[in-house]
């Protein structure tokens, strides 16, 4: 196979993780269908099938995507303290769940039998966060900002899982692990109480 025929393939590729992202996020995705991705890029639906044989499929690539960008927007951003890395990660996830929230409808409608493929790509963006928060505690310990910490790696497991852990008090939300959206930014400012209590503590 040739590289301009390789090159092809990935912009139309890409061109359906595209159409598919606007479909989901605006419909979700049990009110999308192949039939209207494949109408929106001009694209006969055996084609779309040839990329990706079902629709599930289809989803797991399209988070592919959107995970490595919100990894690569973590890593980009220059961070000079502590608690700038850890409320530029609370806020930074909040906007992209609240942008992002009818594209997850699928985990609503599958949390309890959400795929392999999906839990491999939540982890990934938890490495992410991890490898981020790691690098900020080590150097505000070489400036001598923050106390010497032994398992900053320890540490900021921790903290990942009690801010993913963060629930609002509404009775209809313990029965779910996914929160409703008007329930997002009570999260959100909890999350970031959350952090604030754990920098403080690293720090004294």
């Amino acid at each position: 196979m040739t590289a301009a025929v390789t090159d092809q393939q990935d912009i139309k590729r890409e061109k359906i993780l595209e159409a598919a992202h606007e479909r989901f996020l605006h419909y979700g995705y049990s009110k999308t269908t192949m039939n209207e991705i494949a109408g929106d890029i001009s694209m006969s639906k055996a084609l779309l099938y040839y990329y990706f044989p079902d629709k599930s499929e289809l989803y797991v690539a399209v988070m592919r995507k959107l995970a490595a960008d919100y990894i690569e927007s973590l890593e980009e951003h220059g961070f000079t303290n502590l608690e700038e890395v850890f409320i530029f990660q609370v806020n930074t996830h909040h906007a992209f769940m609240v942008t992002n929230y009818n594209f997850f409808d699928y985990f609503r409608l599958n949390e309890q039998n959400l795929p392999d493929a999906i839990w491999e790509i939540v982890a990934r963006v938890k490495q992410g966060e991890t490898k981020l928060l790691i690098s900020a505690i080590k150097t505000e310990v070489e400036r001598g900002n923050i106390k010497p910490v032994d398992n900053p790696e320890e540490i900021v497991q921790l903290m990942l899982d009690a801010l993913h852990g963060v629930r609002v008090g509404a009775l209809t939300q313990k029965k779910a692990s996914f929160p409703r959206k008007e329930h997002l930014e009570e999260i959100h400012l909890k999350r970031l109480l959350l952090a604030d209590i754990f920098i403080k503590g690293l720090k004294y």
